[in-house]
């Protein structure tokens, strides 16, 4: 199938309520302008350089997300055009987007990572990590909500339970009321293998990049 035809299937499969985040890291400029003209706006990038020239070069309508480790060096890369950072796993790095968009003038939006996975190599807080984070001390960030990746694997139970702690954190998170997490309201979690389950446990936006560009390139 088309690149065109694979975003027309996902936006009638995908409910009103989840956005979906064209994974478009690797991929050239050609692929993404084939989603862009099939009316896809959002995509997510991993790699900070590759991130910032893409952002520069494409239709400036395009709504940027940065979905990979970030390192707190390649700030200047991400933050001028990132719509929503998904991937903030460490309260160094909270603090240094924080002092960053400060320094800018700007408010930058992001996610928590959570670990979830039964995996060492994924990033990310413990649920008691950032429900322990004081909010209040963070005012030129925006906590929009929570990110997490579940374990690779066939085993749908796992993936399933990892997905339902991820939004249990969630709930856990939006009843602490105070005017810092008043916009606390996305959960950022399945990918192409697994989003049809993350759907399932309430996921807010997908990030979903094989099934619409096809397999990997790595360059």
């Amino acid at each position: 199938m088309s690149i065109e035809s694979q975003i027309n299937s996902l936006r009638m499969e995908l409910p009103s309520t989840v956005k979906l985040v064209a994974v478009s890291k690797f991929k050239p400029n050609e692929d993404i302008l084939a989603a862009y003209s099939a009316g896809q706006r959002c995509f997510g990038e991993n790699r900070p350089q590759e991130f910032a020239a893409k952002a520069q070069s494409l239709p400036k309508d395009i709504e940027w997300h940065f979905i990979g480790h970030l390192q707190t060096n390649k700030l200047k890369l991400v933050l001028p055009y990132a719509s929503l950072i998904h991937s903030v796993d460490s309260l160094k790095l909270l603090s240094e987007i924080d002092k960053f968009a400060g320094l800018t003038g700007k408010v930058a939006d992001i996610l928590l990572e959570a670990h979830i996975a039964k995996e060492e190599t994924k990033q990310g807080f413990s649920a008691g990590e950032i429900l322990s984070i004081d909010f209040s001390e963070y005012k030129n960030v925006c906590f929009r909500g929570v990110m997490g990746m579940a374990t690779f694997t066939d085993d749908e139970n796992q993936v399933r339970s990892e997905f339902h702690s991820l939004h249990n954190l969630y709930d856990n998170v939006r009843n602490i009321s105070i005017p810092e997490l008043s916009r606390f309201d996305q959960i950022s979690m399945g990918m192409s293998h697994d989003y049809r389950i993350a759907v399932q446990e309430g996921a807010t936006i997908v990030r979903i990049g094989s099934n619409i560009f096809g397999a990997r390139n790595t360059i």
